[in-house]
């Protein structure tokens, strides 16, 4: 679904993406690690249209979307989400779901005095989604709760939750474990597993917890200094001295061997 082709991305004399290529599979969880300073979070931002590339492409189903804004990359079904959760604060959960679909009726002054009927008819169907949501992600006990009272797992949840108000090809998470609570993260772990096998999702995740990565994805994409180090199983990426080296300074083929007795 997704080629990164030669992704080059500086700010000045930093390299923060170095020639970065990799592929996303559709209908695959994919995770991408590596060490803090490796690139990960500017490639993603490359990809969801944050930044233009210094160089090189991306395409999604074959079409060029280097450069895109991030709204037409939305309308494309290309939606990421962000280690620190943009939710609407002073919003209620379901409000902020009801948000997300673009173009609705309600948002023109004058279809709300010519069109009454419509917008309400419109409004109901985009509550209807959100209480879907809200039910598929099992958080009916906080729908009418202030987003901005709501925990960190509980944010994830929500920004979860708002990608699922909209045809979404694929969804880049950005961190999702960060700060959350090992119970939240099985509940976040099981709706995204749930996501991809009952309704074809496409998952790439930036995700430091080997032990959740482990769980979801397949294959797993490890990142160093810019460039992809490693493609693998996650099995195989915990193995590889490479990636061990690059994350702990010291390769297993470094180490001293074991004398015979």
């Amino acid at each position: 679904m997704i080629v990164v082709e030669d992704i080059h991305k500086h700010f000045g004399g930093l390299r923060a993406v170095d020639g970065a290529s990799l592929t996303i599979e559709t209908g695959a969880i994919t995770g991408l690690i590596g060490p803090n300073g490796a690139g990960k979070t500017t490639l993603f931002n490359v990809i969801a249209g944050h930044y233009k590339p210094t160089s090189g492409r991306v395409l999604l189903d074959g079409e060029d979307i280097s450069g895109l804004a991030p709204h037409e990359l939305f309308a494309k079904g290309l939606l990421r989400t962000f280690q620190i959760a943009h939710e609407f604060s002073t919003l209620s959960v379901r409000d902020n779901l009801m948000m997300v679909p673009a173009g609705q009726s309600g948002e023109s002054l004058i279809s709300t005095w010519l069109s009454p009927k419509k917008v309400a008819e419109e409004e109901e169907r985009v509550r209807a989604k959100a209480d879907e949501v809200i039910e598929f992600l099992e958080i009916g006990h906080v729908a009418d709760e202030l987003a901005g009272n709501l925990s960190g797992g509980q944010k994830k949840l929500l920004e979860l939750g708002r990608t699922m108000m909209v045809d979404a090809k694929i969804v880049f998470l950005d961190e999702v474990g960060a700060g959350v609570n090992r119970t939240l993260l099985n509940t976040i772990g099981d709706a995204i597993l749930r996501l991809n096998k009952e309704r074809g999702y496409t998952f790439c995740m930036i995700e430091h917890d080997m032990e959740f990565i482990s769980r979801l994805c397949d294959p797993v994409i490890c990142m160093a200094e810019g460039r992809v180090l490693a493609t693998g199983t996650a099995e195989e990426i915990k193995n590889n001295d490479e990636v061990i080296e690059a994350y702990l300074g010291t390769g297993l083929k470094n180490k001293p061997k074991q004398e015979s007795k």
